[in-house]
């Protein structure tokens, strides 16, 4: 990842309005911040969530809250855990996530 154009800052997430995002069952809130060239977000899935799309975009993921399975388009599945994180590329294993129970993420792209 090149950080490009970010000066220091800080970040209150919870003055950082919610964006609802569907899933195929459950939605996505997100609390996003863009700036430079990246994108950083604190995302809540509520439990049952599981994405409507197969995600190309590279990430950092940190799961702060819950449990999150992460599945990749050749069928591996990863569980993490609360303290859990992955790290993937762009363009580089297409994934997408779900929870039983519900997780709380922060994610850099």
């Amino acid at each position: 990842m090149n950080i490009q154009d970010v000066p220091f800052g800080t970040m209150d997430w919870s003055s950082v309005p919610t964006t609802e995002h569907p899933g195929t069952t459950g939605k996505a809130l997100w609390r996003t911040l863009e700036i430079g060239n990246i994108r950083v977000r604190m995302v809540e899935y509520t439990p049952g969530y599981l994405a409507d799309h197969w995600c190309k975009r590279g990430h950092v993921l940190l799961v702060l809250e819950g449990e999150l399975e992460t599945e990749l388009s050749d069928g591996r599945k990863f569980l993490l855990k609360t303290g859990m994180s992955y790290q993937v590329a762009n363009d580089v294993n297409p994934h997408r996530s779900s929870t039983s129970t519900g997780a709380k993420l922060f994610i850099v792209d």
